[in-house]
Parts: structure tokens; C-alpha cells; sequence
């Protein structure tokens, strides 16, 4: 992957749910491939969700560890004139966008379908869906204005959950296939216009997600996954990370 066009400007990026887990190391690995990128995260918690979100301190310390490359901007996924006025930091500060990265994700459930409250259906699709979906409202816009031929990119975290069905966690496995979804009519309506939709669909993934759905699971770790793994052990954030920018 290149970092730069062949004009030699490097190429800028915004990634949601970038406090910590795969959106942070996302946006790791695209500054130390020479990218530019805009961190978005909420960073406040969610009284839908009963652990603790990603923290403005854990953004900030994200973006100083890239101070000419990253630019760390709060925003939450469910506002879209947020997202809009962040593209306008990535346009004004960079001067372009090539590639938008909806990671952000949130984990609620523990119960049968029958016994799963609305607000659990309700959180997992305000941000996992239509966040997704208002990334691409504020970001493909951006996309198009790339001149042509352009090769811009849009990428969502899906889950492996997006292909199969999930113990008591039939609010977060439906929000994941509706991702699936999203992104499949997404790619119909770029088509011919150089941007591709695509999603990456990780399995168990050691981050704070999935602590807690190991906590839902009444698990004492959330290595306790691993046996369900076909390679035997969870992923790592920049493993993950390193498949979502393989694709931009």
C-alpha cells in the first residue's frame, strides 16, 4: 500500500471509535503508513451501555503519539452534522479525504431474545448502524470530490457475528448483519465512482468489547473465547487493524 498519490500528497483518513481498541490501532497503523488521519470518538459513556467508553485522555494520548499526522476530534457517530464538521477538519487541515473507517462499536445483551429490552436493540443500532450509515452520509460526498481517477474507500467493521448467530446476543448479531447490508447496497450506489464499500468481519478480538461480552457470559476472561477460535487464540487490535488498511 502506498501512502502517498502520485501527486506525493499523503493521503488522510477518519476513523470513528478510534479512542481505543481496533479504531486506535486503525489509526496507528494508517499514521505509520504516512497517512493523515482524523481519531473521532464520542468520549463520554453511554447510559444505554453498562461499562465504560473509550475517555477524551485516551484520544488525546492517541493523537500525541502522532502529533503531525493524527488530529483527534470528539464526535459522536450518532450526530451527523458532527461528522460533516469533522470532514471540514480533514478538508481544511489536509486538504482532501481518500478513506473513512467506521470503527466504532458498542457490546449490550446477556439475555434471550424475549427478555432483551428495546434500549439494548436501540443502542446497538444508533451506533453500529446508523453510525455506520452517517459516516457515509458526511463522508462519501468528500469521496466524490476527489478528482477523477479517484480510489476512495470506505470501510466498516462488521464481526464475524455478521454471518452467523450469537448466544443471548441477538441485538448485537442483528446490528452486525444489518452492517453486512448497509455496506453491500453501499457498493451498488459507488458503483463506477473509483470508491469501494467494503466490511472486515474479525472473530473474538481482545479488547475492552470484548471483556465485556465475556462479563455478559458469565466468562472469568475473555481468553475463555479463544476455544471457540479456529486459530486457537483472539485477535489482536492490530491484526485487525492491519486487514482494514490492507483494503485502503
Amino acid at each position: 500500500m502506498s501512502a502517498d498519490t502520485p501527486r506525493g500528497s499523503p493521503r488522510v483518513a477518519v476513523v470513528t471509535g478510534a479512542a481505543r481498541g481496533i479504531g486506535a490501532a486503525t489509526v496507528r497503523t494508517l499514521a505509520g503508513a504516512g497517512w493523515r488521519v482524523i481519531a473521532v470518538d464520542r468520549c463520554a459513556n453511554d447510559p444505554r451501555v453498562p461499562y465504560p467508553l473509550g475517555s477524551k485522555d485516551q484520544l488525546a494520548a492517541l493523537a500525541a503519539e502522532h502529533p503531525d499526522r493524527v488530529v483527534d476530534v470528539v464526535a459522536d457517530v450518532g450526530d451527523l452534522p458532527a461528522l460533516r464538521d469533522t470532514v471540514t477538519v480533514a478538508e481544511d487541515r489536509f486538504g482532501r479525504l481518500d478513506a473513512a473507517i467506521a470503527a466504532a462499536g458498542i457490546m449490550a445483551g446477556g439475555q434471550p431474545l424475549w427478555e432483551t429490552e428495546p434500549e439494548d436493540f436501540d443502542a446497538l443500532f444508533d451506533v453500529g448502524v446508523h453510525g455506520v450509515a452517517n459516516l457515509a452520509r458526511a463522508t462519501i460526498p468528500a469521496l466524490l470530490r476527489r478528482p477523477e481517477p479517484r480510489s476512495g474507500r470506505f470501510v466498516a467493521l462488521a464481526s464475524a457475528a455478521a454471518h452467523r448467530g450469537l448466544y443471548h446476543l441477538a441485538g448485537y448479531t442483528a446490528a452486525k448483519h444489518a452492517v453486512i447490508g448497509l455496506i453491500r447496497a453501499l457498493a451498488h450506489d459507488l458503483r463506477g465512482t473509483g470508491i469501494t464499500a467494503t466490511a472486515v468481519s474479525p472473530g473474538s478480538t481482545h479488547t475492552d468489547m470484548l471483556t465485556e461480552t465475556a462479563r455478559l457470559y458469565h466468562l472469568n476472561s475473555p481468553h475463555d473465547f479463544a476455544q471457540h477460535q479456529l486459530i486457537g487464540r483472539l485477535l489482536e487490535p492490530d491484526e485487525v487493524a492491519a486487514t482494514v488498511v490492507r483494503g485502503c
